[in-house]
């Protein structure tokens, strides 16, 4: 899961912006103003029967600033990603 899901910058990020390219989601902003120190990133590559299928989950930052529940706030009643 996307640590960036629980912190404080999430609506501000950079990295976080690039994720939701990369899955196709609607962005939390449309002009991120925060550059993140150091985030690192998991690429997953599953391939499936006729597709390859990629994610990208953000699993260390050290801007990291906690605060459970930060998206879930910005987008109350919508599935939180995993």
């Amino acid at each position: 899961m996307c640590v960036c899901i629980h912190c404080h910058y999430v609506d501000r990020c950079l990295t976080y912006h690039a994720v939701e390219t990369q899955h196709e989601q609607k962005h939390l902003t449309e002009r991120p103003d925060f550059e993140p120190v150091e985030p690192s990133i998991n690429v997953n590559i599953r391939e499936q029967s006729d597709f390859i299928e990629v994610e990208w989950d953000v699993v260390g930052c050290l801007s990291f600033s906690e605060e459970k529940g930060k998206w879930a706030a910005l987008r109350p009643g919508e599935l939180i990603p995993t």
